[in-house]
């Protein structure tokens, strides 16, 4: 079954829906999602993605992303794809939410209204090894550090997601 995503305008006002990759191919403003799950030493989960996936294979990332499904709320969403990535449950809360865009290297672009759901959890991931290939704590200011040094194995998105979120945070 072909995933659609849902095309919304710079107020998150739903315009439609479309396939995946048609919105992708054309930068098309959609809604989405960003998890950071946090353990007790104020550590993230961050994961590396699958080295089957269609983009950004095998680069780090945050704990799991993806896109709402039409009439599930944020934190619904997020839970969901928490299961499906990460293979565990926890409360999420949504803390702020901006538009970016990030154009990858095969043609295809994120242009998303982005949602950021911030959970706790302190238990190793039962990760799905279509959707993850590792995965590990990582503190704020150590992820700040290694993107900077090392800004080849991150995610165009988690590049930018991050550096908001850090922002809006500090």
């Amino acid at each position: 079954m072909e995933e659609k995503v849902i095309l919304v305008n710079e107020n998150d006002e739903q315009i439609g829906l479309m396939e995946k990759i048609e919105a992708h191919e054309k930068a098309l403003l959609h809604r989405a999602f960003s998890v950071f799950v946090y353990n007790d030493k104020n550590e993230v989960m961050i994961q590396q993605r699958a080295l089957s996936k269609y983009h950004s294979p095998g680069l780090w990332t945050n704990t799991c992303c993806s896109h709402q499904k039409e009439g599930e709320t944020n934190v619904e969403a997020g839970k969901r794809r928490l299961m499906e990535e990460m293979g565990f449950q926890t409360d999420l809360k949504e803390v702020t939410s901006f538009i970016y865009k990030a154009p990858f290297d095969n043609g295809l672009s994120e242009h998303e209204y982005d949602y950021i759901l911030v959970g706790h959890y302190n238990e190793e991931p039962k990760i799905n090894p279509d959707e993850v290939a590792s995965w590990k704590w990582m503190s704020l200011e150590d992820i700040k550090k290694d993107m900077s040094n090392n800004p080849e194995k991150y995610t165009a998105w988690f590049k930018i997601i991050f550096d908001k979120y850090y922002n809006f945070i500090s």
